[in-house]
């Protein structure tokens, strides 16, 4: 389904990674099965001359819809009209947490960090946390400070408090809180 930047040793590349954000928001949101993914992707693989058409810059226009038609999603989605704007809203809300270069390349994706249940709980979150492959090499970041979020928690862990982490980076109080979320909930939070 993702093809790996290296196959070979089983390795990911930023796209990749982007990739799965967009496949979760799918799988959790909608309970969407496997097969429907595959069978969208590959088609918009073709429509799109990628080989990463979740992560391609022209989802965020026709790519949705194209995805809710060509994953025969209708059934899904109870084949109502609202249904479907509401899948391509859940996507786009993932897809609004990527930035492409001029480009059309990937260059940074803000990771959700709270649960989200709901799209208001997605629609809502924070993008204070980020990962950008030219920053610490994709890790996850704060992006005022470019401070790595799993020193502020293996901080926070060991002690310091939420103010003292703030002074120290020079960050407002809720986005060392949001780093320490990040770290600390990945299952609530991926």
């Amino acid at each position: 389904m993702i093809e790996l930047a290296d196959p070979r040793n089983s390795r990911l590349s930023f796209n990749n990674l982007t990739e799965a954000h967009v496949l979760d928001a799918l799988r959790r949101q909608y309970h969407v099965e496997l097969p429907q993914i595959r069978r969208a992707i590959s088609y918009m693989r073709e429509q799109f001359r990628t080989r990463h058409p979740l992560v391609h810059h022209q989802m965020l226009t026709d790519g949705k819809h194209l995805f809710v038609e060509a994953a025969g999603l209708k059934d899904v989605i109870n084949a109502s009209r609202h249904g479907q704007l509401a899948m391509r809203d859940v996507i786009g809300l993932h897809l609004q947490r990527v930035e492409w270069d001029r480009d059309g390349f990937i260059a940074r994706l803000y990771p959700f960090t709270r649960s989200r249940r709901t799209p208001a709980e997605a629609a809502s979150q924070p993008r204070v946390v980020t990962m950008d492959p030219r920053v610490e090499f994709g890790r996850p970041v704060l992006k005022l400070s470019a401070a790595p979020t799993a020193v502020i928690a293996d901080r926070y862990k060991a002690g310091e408090s939420i103010a003292d982490l703030a002074e120290d980076y020079g960050e407002e109080p809720l986005n060392i809180e949001e780093a320490v979320r990040c770290e600390l909930q990945p299952a609530k939070a991926a």
